[in-house]
């Protein structure tokens, strides 16, 4: 269901209300770590925490699992327009037709044009969540939101993250706060292989020169890098026989499979894998064949990734891997002396980044953590982030957390002291107020 509401004329009624702030930062003109000319006193806002933990609760009550983000795409555009959006600046593009799994609906994107002098900025945070958590029911115990139903997760992965960024437009159009232009993106299908940030239609961005990107992980934590990701899938073919009585004229699929990942284990090239200074991963994380015990399966499709911040080592990985399992294919023969045989294919899900300690979204990043009193860790990434293509895109993007811990496990938590300050942190961003 694509959704573009730039084709409706009518305009919403912009609601007004009396602008909550506290506190006032009192500068001479002076350009700001995040490249924001501000020549007069600046009141810092404050979010509406009551609001903000509303919002999240009923995010995370959204079924929305990748490829199926219409639901929740379609609540985000609902509370813009009550807010007072104007029609023509929501929308959504065609990200949804270009990705392998063809979704419900395209990324989100909110635009505004700024009411003060500087480069935009950009928010973003996905909004599907895993398959764990399709059946959640978030509820508040104390200072933590768990999910009431103990089969699933959460899923404030990243609807934790999807909420601070609405929440914070809403801020803005609702007391009228003196911002920068302004990017609210919201993307689909980030846990599938980032596809939505992948193929996200960049014109509609509008240009954005610092970007900000929540999801997993403490507030304080800035995320300035990440690892790059390569994913491969191979088929095993063997020859079919019965297991019974000519076992010795076929060439098992699974035996193949299972000789090729006990080498990668055994020579150290599966989970962590280290050659002196050099790092990566990889992970044979499905495997499918067969279908009775009295016959010797003839093929078996497996999926696997590799992972590295040095692309180099990534490829000697997958050369390793690839060369495992054609071994694997040589060494299984039947009585015939017939052997069985590998086709892999593999692409790049996405390229390693690595922000310069000088960058101005990190920077500004820094600023806003420090002006509500916690001390900015810098962190680097062992996962992929939809920053990976933002980066790509050449949008420099660093990433912050909501407070969510456990994700992808029916143990997940959202930390609620924790979101409230992803939600005052997006604020200041937003405003310019760090």
């Amino acid at each position: 269901m694509a959704i573009d509401l730039s084709k409706q004329r009518a305009k919403a009624s912009v609601k007004r209300s009396k602008d909550k702030t506290v506190g006032t930062t009192k500068t001479a003109k002076r350009s700001t770590p995040n490249g924001l000319v501000d020549g007069s006193p600046r009141r810092v806002p404050e979010p509406d925490e009551r609001r903000a933990m509303r919002t999240v609760m009923e995010l995370l009550a959204i079924p929305g699992t990748s490829g199926q983000e219409g639901q929740v795409v379609e609540t985000i555009i609902e509370k813009l327009r009550r807010a007072g959006a104007p029609a023509d600046s929501v929308c959504t593009d065609q990200a949804h037709k270009k990705t392998p799994l063809k979704g419900e609906v395209g990324n989100l994107i909110f635009k505004l044009p700024g009411t003060l002098p500087g480069p935009r900025r950009l928010l973003m945070a996905h909004v599907d969540t895993v398959p764990i958590c399709v059946g959640t029911r978030p509820v508040r115990k104390g200072d933590w939101v768990e999910s009431g139903n103990k089969q699933t997760g959460l899923g404030a992965d990243d609807r934790a993250g999807a909420a601070a960024v609405l929440n914070t437009a809403l801020e803005i159009l609702e007391h009228d706060l003196p911002h920068p232009p302004l990017t609210f993106f919201w993307p689909v299908q980030e846990e599938v292989g980032l596809h939505g940030a992948r193929h996200v239609q960049l014109s509609l961005l509008g240009k954005p020169r610092l970007a900000f990107n929540w999801d997993g992980g403490s507030p304080e934590k800035i995320t300035m890098g990440a690892t790059g990701g390569y994913r491969m899938a191979v088929t095993v073919r063997g020859l079919a026989s019965h297991a019974g009585v000519a076992p010795e004229e076929g060439v098992s699929a699974i035996a193949i499979a299972s000789l090729a990942v006990a080498e990668l284990a055994r020579d150290g090239w599966h989970g962590d894998v280290r050659r002196g200074e050099k790092r990566g991963t990889t992970n044979v994380g499905y495997i499918h064949g067969g279908g009775a015990t009295n016959v010797v399966t003839d093929q078996v499709e497996l999926k696997i990734e590799a992972r590295s911040h040095d692309p180099a080592f990534r490829a000697e990985i997958v050369q390793a891997i690839e060369q495992a399992f054609h071994r694997a294919a040589q060494a299984v023969r039947s009585a015939s002396g017939v052997c069985g045989s590998v086709a892999i294919s593999g692409a790049l899900d996405y390229e390693s980044f690595r922000l310069a300690e000088d960058e101005p979204c990190v920077l500004a990043a820094e600023a806003a953590v420090r002006s509500i009193g916690v001390q900015p860790l810098r962190a680097i990434s062992n996962g992929g982030l939809d920053a990976n293509w933002m980066t790509a895109h050449g949008i420099p993007t660093v990433t912050l957390g909501c407070g969510q811990v456990n994700v992808h496990t029916v143990s997940e938590k959202l930390d609620v002291a924790a979101f409230r300050k992803a939600c005052r942190i997006a604020l200041r961003l937003a405003t310019g107020t760090a």
